[in-house]
């Protein structure tokens, strides 16, 4: 399954975000790609909003993890400093991603070997003739269909 969203800019980031963030469940791994400055953390700021948290969502650049607390948890980890998985399993990160939250995890790649081969995955990718557009790309397995044709057909939040 896959659904693909041009954001004009962090606006239509978070936005898009918040809808995903709607439709997601306790054990979802949400693993994120795209290059320094692409909107990894403004994308994670829409979903907590989505998830119906109230914080403010801050990069875990040298923290690796930050635990944001809701009716269901949401685990944001950046494995940017990262060399490998092997690295996140030693600090405990494997129990977070298969506990009853939801992860999102930028640079999620770095930890390949760890994460289930059914989770969302979604890259962001700059678009040459502006700034701050992004193509959104959100890939998925037959498990997530119901959530990819949500996310689609969701009407926009109003942010």
């Amino acid at each position: 399954m896959k659904y693909s969203f041009v954001s004009t800019g962090p606006g239509d980031t978070l936005e898009f975000g918040i809808r995903l963030g709607r439709f997601l469940q306790p054990g979802d791994i949400i693993c994120l790609e795209g290059e320094l400055g692409a909107g990894k953390t403004v994308l994670t700021r829409g979903i907590a909003r989505g998830m119906g948290i109230d914080c403010y969502i801050t990069s875990p650049t040298y923290t690796l993890i930050n635990e944001y607390p809701g009716a269901v948890p949401l685990y944001h980890f950046d494995l940017y400093r990262l060399e490998d998985g092997d690295e996140l399993y030693h600090i405990g990160g494997e129990d977070l991603l298969y506990g009853q939250g939801v992860s999102v995890i930028e640079w999620a790649p770095r930890a390949e070997d760890l994460l289930p081969e059914d989770c969302i995955r979604i890259r962001l990718v700059r678009l040459a003739e502006s700034e701050s557009a992004r193509l959104i790309e959100l890939t998925a397995g037959e498990k997530y269909r119901a959530l990819v044709e949500g996310v689609g057909k969701s009407e926009s939040t109003g942010y």
